[in-house]
């Protein structure tokens, strides 16, 4: 299929050690750089030349609250487009505010490799406030990551990189293709070298990983690849811990949904979605 990366199916090899992985990525000119490297540890699961979604939805993330007056607001609605595959190796990173205002603001990103934008977020951020007494709504906690069923192995067509650097807690469904799925996901490496992600940038990592929690679908048969990543926030996450419990619905005409809900050790802290493009990779047998 021309709009993405040439595919593969190759077994699996043995799951990296974390002293073998890399962050996700190197800065190439220091700890302001607007270019990074982006290491094998972003690639896969899908195609072995191209990045995850999940790693480049963070770094976009990282340079939207770097922009004046990060610490003093929250970001509460991110969207991401994916305006093609994005591939391995050098990319760059732009971030600006579009619409400015005392207590809402709406700000803007973009990542470009080889001069082509390849994502582009946008996202509303406001002033913090105390809302504490009358806060409600959210669901229930879920089980916490020590009593998930760790995921030490992978079948055949996962490919290495990224998959390997998050930890898989399951706590319902499992592995990916029995879907749906709940579970905990916790980074194994860095965003960017020598930082500590926050937590915000960890809750995209693993909200992209929607998809494939839920996954109804043999990945060895069907190609879904998401098309965009939106995230609402209602709470900012705390901790290194994401929770993601992840619904696919799949239409009659090559085109799908992931609903999720998300969490960190405290409780229901935001919700995400996807848009699927479905496709099959192997000829379907009648």
């Amino acid at each position: 299929m021309s709009e993405f990366a040439s595919e593969s199916t190759a077994q699996h090899p043995r799951p990296a050690t974390p002293a073998e992985l890399e962050p996700f990525y190197l800065p190439l000119d220091g700890p302001d750089s607007a270019r990074f490297q982006a290491t094998s540890s972003t690639t896969g699961p899908w195609f072995a030349d191209a990045q995850h979604v999940g790693p480049p939805s963070a770094l976009l993330v990282r340079a939207l609250e770097r922009l004046p007056d990060g610490p003093a607001v929250q970001l509460t609605r991110i969207t991401v487009e994916v305006l093609g595959p994005v591939p391995a190796g050098e990319v760059q990173v732009s971030a600006a505010v579009e619409r400015p205002g005392r207590s809402i603001e709406l700000v803007a990103a973009e990542m470009t490799a080889a001069g082509r934008p390849v994502l582009r977020a946008r996202g509303w951020r406001v002033a913090a406030g105390d809302t504490t007494a009358v806060a409600v709504g959210g669901t229930e906690t879920m089980p916490p990551p020590e009593q998930g069923t760790l995921q030490t192995s992978w079948s055949e067509g996962w490919l290495p990189g990224f998959i390997d650097a998050v930890e898989w807690r399951w706590v319902a469904g499992g592995p990916p293709g029995a879907g749906p799925g709940t579970a905990w996901l916790r980074q194994r490496v860095p965003l960017v070298a020598g930082e500590k992600p926050t937590s915000v940038q960890r809750l995209m990592v693993a909200a992209d990983c929607a998809n494939g929690v839920g996954a109804p679908l043999d990945l060895r048969d069907w190609l879904f690849v998401n098309t965009e990543l939106t995230v609402h926030l209602h709470r900012q996450p705390v901790g290194e811990w994401i929770g993601v419990d992840a619904t696919t619905v799949v239409g009659p005409a090559g085109a799908g949904t992931v609903s999720a809900l998300l969490y960190d050790e405290d409780g229901h802290t935001a919700r995400g979605a996807q848009a699927l493009i479905v496709r099959p990779r192997r000829p379907v047998v009648e």
